[in-house]
């Protein structure tokens, strides 16, 4: 019998009950004619982490099987030919001697071109050293020995080298990859809010280094998002990183692929309080309820969901200054204390990020200090961005944690 299908007017239909459009929903299914023939569940983000996996590791469908049998954290070959070009880090030189490392030291450089022909087994870390690599490279990233920024880039890019060994051996199942694709998270999400911070100290090298954490901690989830759906052992808190990840005003237009993919989680992810907390926090920075989310923060975020969460609450508190500012009566300036109290901030902080929004501030003849609303010459900070902490007792112990979150 042929479909009925309504007529069309001039002005925007619903749509028809036409073949053709169940023609484009079955684009969605899964192809008869793929190379992969099974019809297991599509996961999320698991297209775009296989095309990861081939452009940033060399995925194993462009290798030959390989099993890793490189006994030591950097192979012998590549750490012979690093100490004749001196090519190696601070972290790796013996008694600080730059052409000079030992087994215990070196560690095995990110390669961005490699050619298949020239990989060999002995050149592969075999899983439990990749492991003993990680607990190496994650001890230096508690430290301070050096400079942040130094220590998170030679970390940065050794736990690059960690998850290409994995690609190229094919290990992509059990519970050894999902914990060190997890701690490789873990670090990425800490290096995130710490070179925010130094980013708000307007440090013209950390802003790069922030852009690629970001891209590669997205990279990570992804592998991992995968990992998660071949041993079925998801954790619900890293999915909601990839939620609170979308926060900010940059990321508005993501609104529907994020439907899409909140559609593709299990049932007993989305109700759990990992993603609750997270589609609360997304809900009402889309609805622009900066009060629920700020009491939100403060009393339910974990410590790397703060990591996450940090450098969006500067644009959260913008929209409540700006609330607060349009929405006041002119002939009624708001005190700075209660404006602390709104913000989550103190009042000293409160009188410089007016600063930063061009809104002026006063000190009446009691020395209560005010902020006269209706001002037309506010703006959201732009540029680098000032680090205003959250003023509360139970996010104040998160401060420091950050050798324990990993």
């Amino acid at each position: 019998m042929e479909r009925w299908q309504p007529r069309r007017g001039r002005g925007r239909g619903r749509g028809t009950y036409s073949s053709s459009s169940h023609t484009q929903s079955n684009n969605f299914r899964p192809s008869n004619t793929s190379n992969h023939q099974t019809t297991r569940k599509i996961t999320p983000n698991h297209t775009s982490s296989v095309i990861n996996n081939k452009q940033d590791n060399n995925g194993p469908d462009d290798l030959p099987n390989l099993t890793g049998s490189c006994p030591y954290m950097c192979p012998v070959d590549e750490r012979s030919r690093r100490e004749r070009l001196r090519d190696l880090a601070v972290f790796e030189r013996l008694n600080g001697n730059p052409s000079l490392s030992s087994s215990a030291l070196a560690v095995k450089k990110f390669c961005r071109t490699i050619s298949t022909k020239d990989v060999r087994d002995v050149d592969l870390r075999p899983i439990f050293v990749l492991e003993d690599t990680l607990n190496h490279l994650l001890d230096i990233f508690g430290s301070k020995s050096q400079p942040f920024e130094v220590i998170h880039d030679f970390v940065f890019d050794r736990t690059r080298s960690i998850r290409q060994d994995l690609s190229m051996q094919g290990i992509m199942t059990g519970d050894q990859a999902i914990r060190i694709y997890e701690r490789i998270v873990k670090f990425h999400i800490v290096s995130h809010y710490k070179l925010q911070r130094n980013n708000a100290n307007s440090d013209p090298n950390v802003s790069p280094m922030h852009h690629l954490n970001m891209e590669q901690l997205t990279k990570t989830l992804s592998s991992l998002y995968h990992l998660y759906d071949q041993t079925r052992k998801p954790n619900p808190e890293f999915y909601s990183f990839h939620v609170l990840l979308h926060l900010g005003s940059d990321h508005q237009q993501t609104g529907e692929s994020l439907s899409l993919w909140f559609r593709k989680l299990p049932f007993s992810i989305m109700k759990s309080k990992e993603m609750m907390f997270a589609r609360r926090l997304l809900r009402y920075s889309r609805f622009g309820n900066y009060k629920q989310f700020l009491e939100t923060v403060d009393s339910e975020a974990s410590c790397l969901q703060y990591y996450v969460l940090e450098p969006y609450i500067c644009e959260i508190r913008a929209l409540a200054l700006a609330c607060l500012n349009y929405g006041g009566y002119k002939l009624y300036p708001y005190p700075l204390i209660e404006v602390s109290k709104r913000l989550f901030m103190e009042e000293s902080d409160v009188e410089s990020f007016c600063k930063d929004c061009d809104l002026e501030t006063y000190t009446s003849e009691e020395g209560t200090k005010f902020m006269p609303t209706k001002q037309t010459s506010f703006c959201r900070p732009k540029g680098s961005r000032k680090y205003y902490p959250m003023a509360s007792k139970r996010l104040k112990t998160m401060y420091d944690e950050v050798p324990e979150a990993i």
